[in-house]
C-alpha cells in the first residue's frame, strides 16, 4: 500500500515548502498555536492558485474545545461552502457533544454541504470519552480519515492504541497518526502501528529581518522543505 505524508501548515510559505518537499497533501490552518483554526478566504484563494497538491482547510472557528454554539456552527457551514466553491479537494472537521461523544448530527450537516470533497476528522477525536465507539461513529458518517495521536499528547506515546485503532478500522477508514511525528520516530511509529498515512508539521525555526526596536531578528516556525523530503525518504523505506 502506498504510504502518504500530510503536512499541517499555517501559512502559504509553509504550504509551498510542503509541496516542494514532496508532501502528498496539506492540512491548511491559521493559528497553529491554538491547534488550528479556519484560514481566511484570501488564504484559500491564494493556495488554490499556488498549489498543485491537494489541500484540506480545517473548519474550526476558534481554539479551545470542540463543542460549538449555534452561531459558531453557522460560521462553520458557511466556511464549508466557501471551500466547496473554491474547489478544495477536502476539508477537516471535528465536533463533539458535551459528554465527549461525536456530534454526528452536526457533522452530518457539514458533510452534506461538502458535496464531493473528502472529509478528514481531526484530533477532536482524541478528546472522545470512548475512542473505539467514536471511531465507529466517524466511520458511519462516511469520513475518509481520522487524525489521531492515540489519545495521548504525542503519537509516539499512543502507539499501542494507534495499533488497535488501525486494526479496528480495517479498510473502512484510514487512521492517520499525527502529533510530534518527526525524523526520529516516524519509522518506528509506522512499523509498530501498520498505518500508511502520517501527519506532521515538519517545522523549523526561521529568522527574518531585524526588528528595529530590540535589534533582534523576527522568528517564526515554518515548514522545512528539507524536513519534508527526509520524512518522505523514511516512508519510502517501508
Amino acid at each position: 500500500m502506498f504510504n502518504q505524508l500530510e503536512i499541517c501548515v499555517g501559512s502559504w510559505q509553509s504550504a509551498l515548502a510542503a509541496q516542494y518537499g514532496g508532501a502528498d497533501r496539506i492540512e491548511l490552518c491559521d493559528n497553529l498555536a491554538e491547534g488550528g483554526t479556519t484560514p481566511s478566504f484570501g488564504m484559500l484563494v491564494q493556495c488554490k492558485k499556488l498549489l498543485k497538491i491537494p489541500f484540506f482547510p480545517i473548519i474550526r472557528p476558534r481554539g479551545g474545545d470542540f463543542t460549538f454554539s449555534k452561531d459558531e456552527f453557522e460560521i462553520m457551514k458557511e466556511d464549508v461552502l466557501c471551500c466547496r466553491e473554491i474547489g478544495c479537494e477536502g476539508i477537516v472537521i471535528g465536533i463533539l457533544r458535551k459528554d465527549g461523544s461525536i456530534d454526528a448530527d452536526r457533522c452530518s450537516e457539514l458533510i452534506a454541504l461538502a458535496g464531493s470533497m473528502q472529509i478528514n476528522f481531526h484530533r477532536a477525536f482524541d478528546r472522545c470519552s470512548d475512542l473505539k465507539r467514536g471511531l465507529e461513529d466517524i466511520i458511519q458518517l462516511g469520513c475518509h480519515r481520522v487524525l489521531t495521536s492515540g489519545g495521548k499528547e504525542y503519537a509516539y506515546e499512543g502507539i499501542e492504541l494507534l495499533k488497535s485503532l488501525v486494526s479496528q478500522a480495517g479498510s473502512r477508514i484510514t487512521i492517520m497518526p499525527g502529533s510530534g511525528i518527526n525524523e526520529l520516530n516516524l519509522l518506528e511509529i509506522a512499523k509498530e502501528t501498520a498505518a500508511h498515512e502520517f501527519h506532521s508539521t515538519a517545522k523549523k525555526l526561521m529568522k527574518y529581518e531585524i526588528d528595529p526596536i530590540n535589534n533582534e531578528p523576527y522568528r517564526t516556525l515554518e515548514t522545512s522543505v528539507d524536513t519534508v523530503s527526509r520524512l518522505k525518504e523514511i516512508l519510502s523505506l517501508l
